[in-house]
């Protein structure tokens, strides 16, 4: 999400909209304060001027921070310099409008002193560090300028040094020389060493040359590299005077650096909207639900429009309320029950930054926490299985959710078997509902639980649609009311590419399976498990199946489904079982 909505001219801008996004805000004043400024600067279309304008900016949070604890280099303050300059140019792109523009407008103010002050000390290019010196410009300082002249002309005053010895001594072939080991030396070859003034005095033997040095040229090497040592200590005091000076108006700056930002911000934002045509989201009171129409996937919508597929994003609606506070959404899988979820968590979550949202409309509550167990993670490491994690989060989810709250449960339960799945989802289902009372989003496979509407109130059924042709299936991607009537599992693993053979035996067990639920009257057509308010599934089972049948053979077969424990039977003895108690059935028919 944060890559999909990041338009952010500096560094400082996108470190800002993560914050908001992992921070959202619950004050509604706050909240609306932003969204007025996205909306004028999407009114008067001067984001991509103002976007354009920001860019010099930089850092500049972080070139201040380093300038209050001392540890700036020199090309820091470079970009300081760049940005002080580009301020007036920012100030002038950003309209004038009361409220919060009003204040960033305030706050993006022009410190022409210490713009001054960088452009007189700063020798341009800067090198990266301040050791070798070149940092301090020529004229800023008297002192400094003194020692760099002293030792400005040494290679002119050695060349001339060079000439007068040879001149003096006859030795043509002697020339001058300097390391920083041994500092200046005039040196001469092996032939020649024999001829050396009786005043040079040896510094160093090398294979071919010898290395002398003399009183004057001692004395020009104490000067020089003193001179050289003198003015990198000043240059380095004057550095660390200047970072001081720019240490006194720091709030100013830093305020500065935060306005840039925000406006780095709500600048994108406001790019955003008017690209994608996001509407500006009103906020009801609490308890007056949540209305979304033509609400999109950001993420899924930009993915799609990068593409080039042409394939357009189906948008869909989402009504909650006082007598509606969740929806037990079915449907196929790959039909687009995650993304739906996703996609009203998103806007909500955006909503709550000031943000535009991706919707024709969008009037929703103000929210006190979005919370999410949606896809699969195990955590190996912590001795945590797959299902652990998933009711782990369940757990944290029915403890802490409020009817301020939005809730999405995906899939609950599917780590464990059927009736333990089925069990846990269902009650679930019912403390959200009946306890609690948040905005939920519940999405599930388990088709009992669309008996819940029937049992509970504010609870509703809505599903995904998709339509059979031959053996492929089409995804229409909209939210129809109603429960649906089948998972379409087997086809989606044709589109995965199981094998045909997997696919006709998994065909053939199922149709088996239907016809044993349908014989036995349990979890008949999928749906009737919680038929009756009733928590025991067993007793409700034998009621209808009494209800059913008034012939004898029935009677022991109930009887003997009476005497089953459910609980303690693995699935290969709940199978056996059921073959047991049909063969009852159709013995006693057929006598």
């Amino acid at each position: 999400m944060l890559q999909e909505l990041d338009h952010s001219a500096t560094p400082m801008g996108a470190r800002l909209l993560r914050s908001w996004l992992l921070r959202p805000l619950c004050d509604r004043r706050q909240i609306e304060a932003r969204q007025q400024v996205v909306g004028i600067l999407l009114d008067g279309k001067c984001q991509v001027a103002l976007a354009r304008a920001l860019k010099p900016m930089g850092d500049l949070e972080r070139v201040l921070s380093r300038i209050a604890l001392g540890s700036a280099r020199p090309r820091d303050l470079a970009r300081l310099g760049e940005a002080l300059a580009g301020v007036g140019t920012v100030r002038a792109t950003v309209p004038e409008a009361a409220g919060r523009l009003a204040e960033l407008r305030e706050a993006v103010r022009e410190f022409p002193l210490e713009c001054e002050l960088l452009e007189r000390a700063l020798d341009m290019p800067l090198p990266a560090t301040l050791r070798d010196g070149g940092v301090i410009a020529a004229g800023y300082d008297a002192e400094l300028d003194e020692l760099r002249a002293l030792g400005g002309d040494v290679a002119e005053v050695l060349r001339e040094l060079e000439e007068r010895e040879r001149q003096r001594s006859g030795l043509s072939a002697l020339r001058t020389g300097y390391n920083r080991v041994h500092g200046f030396y005039l040196e001469l070859p092996r032939s020649q060493a024999e001829r050396a003034p009786t005043e040079y005095v040896r510094r160093q033997t090398l294979k071919h040359v010898e290395r002398y040095i003399t009183p004057e040229l001692k004395a020009l090497e104490n000067k020089v590299l003193g001179s050289r040592s003198r003015s990198l200590a000043r240059e380095r005091l004057l550095y660390e005077e200047l970072l001081e000076r720019l240490r006194e108006p720091l709030e100013g700056l830093q305020s500065l650096a935060s306005a840039l930002a925000e406006l780095d911000v709500l600048a994108g934002l406001a790019a955003h909207a008017g690209r994608d045509g996001w509407c500006r989201p009103q906020f009801l009171e609490a308890g007056e639900g949540m209305e979304l129409r033509a609400a999109r996937h950001p993420v899924v919508e930009g993915a799609l429009a990068r593409g080039g597929a042409g394939q357009a994003f189906v948008p869909n609606d989402l009504q909650l309320g006082t007598e509606r506070r969740m929806l037990i959404i079915t449907g196929p899988n790959m039909g687009g029950k995650s993304t739906y979820m996703r996609q009203v968590a998103l806007v909500a979550l955006l909503a709550h930054i000031g943000s535009f949202v991706p919707a024709a409309s969008a009037r929703l509550p103000l929210l006190d926490r979005i919370f999410t167990r949606i896809g699969s993670a195990d955590d190996l490491a912590g001795g945590r299985s797959t299902f652990m994690v998933e009711m782990t989060e369940t757990a944290a989810i029915l403890h802490s959710a409020t009817e301020r709250s939005l809730v999405l449960m995906d899939e609950i339960g599917r780590g464990t078997s059927t009736f333990d799945g089925l069990a846990l989802a269902w009650a679930a289902a019912r403390h959200l509902a009946e306890e609690i009372g948040a905005f939920t989003l519940f999405a599930t496979h388990y088709f009992e639980l669309t008996m819940l509407p029937a049992q509970c109130a504010g609870v509703a059924n809505v599903h995904l649609r998709a339509v059979e042709h031959g053996d492929d299936i089409v995804f229409l991607y909209d939210l129809q009311e109603g429960p649906a009537n089948r998972s379409y599992g087997l086809q989606v693993a044709r589109l995965a590419g199981v094998p045909a053979s997997v696919l006709s035996r998994a065909r053939s067990k199922l149709a088996q399976l239907e016809e044993q639920a349908a014989t036995l009257g349990v979890l008949k057509a999928q749906q009737d498990l919680f038929l009756h308010d009733d928590d025991s599934s067993t007793g409700a089972m034998v009621a209808r199946a009494e209800a059913e049948s008034d012939d004898a053979s029935a009677t022991a077969v109930l009887a003997e489904l009476r005497e089953l424990n459910l609980d303690d039977l693995t699935p290969r003895e709940a199978l056996e079982a059921l073959y047991h108690l049909r063969r009852g059935l159709t013995d006693g028919a057929g006598e």
